[in-house]
């Protein structure tokens, strides 16, 4: 049985994740989240109807109501949970190739759930799928009782446009020219709009989804292809969004990539110049480069690490009270603005930092901090194993001690995949690479895929 990882339950679409699955989830989330109306959706993968049938049907059948948004951002999906004071679900892979998909929940109010609802989630998964699918409860609801569905129309999508627009307290972006990446995914249906609405000069790309090419070559995965258009265009940044458009990556005029690193450190200290970052604070997670921490050590703002996840970022914003967090991936979270990470609203932040300041893109990411030399590899092995940094504890600590203060090491197992991932940063790129392979080596010792 899949198991929630730092972002719901993913795997292969009808090998790991079933439709009997999904149904069975459905059900465990109607009981265990409560509430009689929830709402699904999902990005442009070809198994997302498959799954999003099956999840309402699990839904329906304990008296639920399900609107289905179709495809949506997950941040949209969020959205509608906070205004509808309602759960809901969104099936989406995120990043991963299209043949994976996955189901994460939000609480009423657009919560993440947290790890003790998770695991009531998972208990009553396993005795759901444990249970004979004839034995149905004596209760179960009969007539009137079982939910309905309801397909939202398109229009539905303009709610969201207008609450992420209205972030930018009636400004607009005119005068910029940008490139946007959908990495054929769901920002497709919402990003573009709002971005000529606000002033923006767009020329999109991958944004064709036809079920199998989300995230293929494109998006913030590989932005590769934006970073060349972007240059020959002469646009001022290029966008590249995920297939769930909750991270955005940027990119410079000049084709150079801004990665979450140095947009947070951009947001960061345009709030700090304000007046505007709660606590003075900023929450990133232990794979945030060691050149953001210096910066933001240079101008007095504070940094709170949490371990790898959104989630985590989250739960540290809210008992900190703070504003502003997130990932080296893009995955940033304004918590005065939205509940969860969300790539439009990201970007919009940065292109109105740059209207407000009249300055370029590469000027900001220059000014805001300096890279040090990172290497990061993902290693396949046979099963994910939690305690694999204690296995390899003497081989860090070597490493460790030949780097001192000036470099950071990090091995750590994937939240979603049968992967263990492995940074080091270091003065030069030479030390940082042959550490890591030093690294690399250990962990594959320890058996790979």
């Amino acid at each position: 049985m899949l198991k929630f990882g730092t972002d719901g339950v993913r795997g292969v679409a009808n090998a790991d994740l079933t439709p009997e699955l999904a149904l069975a989830l459905g059900r465990a989330a109607a009981r265990v989240l409560g509430g009689d109306r929830f709402a699904i959706g999902r990005d442009t993968r070809r198994s997302g109807p498959m799954l999003e049938a099956a999840l309402c049907a699990g839904l329906v059948s304990e008296g639920a109501d399900v609107e289905l948004l179709g495809v949506a951002p997950t941040p949209e999906v969020a959205w509608w949970s906070v205004t509808a004071g309602a759960p809901a679900a969104v099936v989406s892979a995120s990043h991963n190739p299209f043949a994976d998909n996955g189901i994460k929940l939000f609480a009423a109010g657009g919560r993440k759930l947290a790890d003790d609802v998770e695991e009531r989630l998972e208990v009553e998964l396993q005795r759901l799928l444990g249970d004979d699918a004839r034995n149905r409860p004596p209760d179960a609801p009969t007539g009137a009782g079982v939910g309905a569905v309801r397909a939202v129309s398109a229009s539905a999508h303009a709610g969201y446009r207008a609450a992420v627009s209205a972030t930018l307290g009636g400004r607009d972006l005119a005068g910029l020219r940008a490139v946007v990446d959908c990495a054929h995914g769901s920002a497709s249906v919402v990003a573009p709009g709002v971005l000529s609405d606000l002033g923006v000069e767009v020329e999109v790309i991958h944004a064709e989804p036809d079920g199998t090419n989300i995230n293929a070559g494109c998006g913030s995965t590989h932005p590769q292809e934006l970073a060349r258009m972007v240059a020959a265009r002469g646009a001022d940044v290029g966008v590249a969004f995920d297939g769930d458009a909750d991270r955005v990556l940027l990119v410079d005029a000049a084709g150079e990539l801004v990665d979450g690193d140095h947009i947070i450190a951009i947001c960061a200290i345009d709030r700090h110049e304000r007046g505007a970052l709660a606590g003075d604070s900023v929450v990133v997670t232990v794979m945030t480069n060691l050149g953001f921490r210096l910066a933001m050590d240079k101008r007095g703002i504070h940094v709170v690490e949490t371990q790898v996840g959104d989630r985590y970022v989250l739960e540290e914003l809210e008992s900190r009270r703070l504003h502003l967090g997130g990932e080296q991936s893009g995955h940033v979270i304004f918590r005065d603005l939205a509940t969860t990470g969300d790539g439009l609203l990201t970007a919009l932040q940065v292109l109105d930092v740059m209207v407000r300041s009249g300055r370029s893109l590469a000027d900001l990411a220059g000014e805001a901090m300096t890279r040090l030399p990172q290497v990061l590899h993902n290693v396949r092995v046979a099963e994910r194993d939690p305690a694999v940094a204690e296995r390899l504890a003497g081989h860090i600590a070597s490493v460790e001690a030949r780097l001192g203060d000036h470099g950071r090491v990090l091995v750590r197992p994937s939240g979603t995949e049968p992967l263990v991932r492995v940074m080091v940063e270091a003065p030069t790129e030479e030390e940082a690479k042959a550490a890591a392979d030093e690294l690399v080596e250990a962990v594959e010792s320890l058996g790979g895929a």
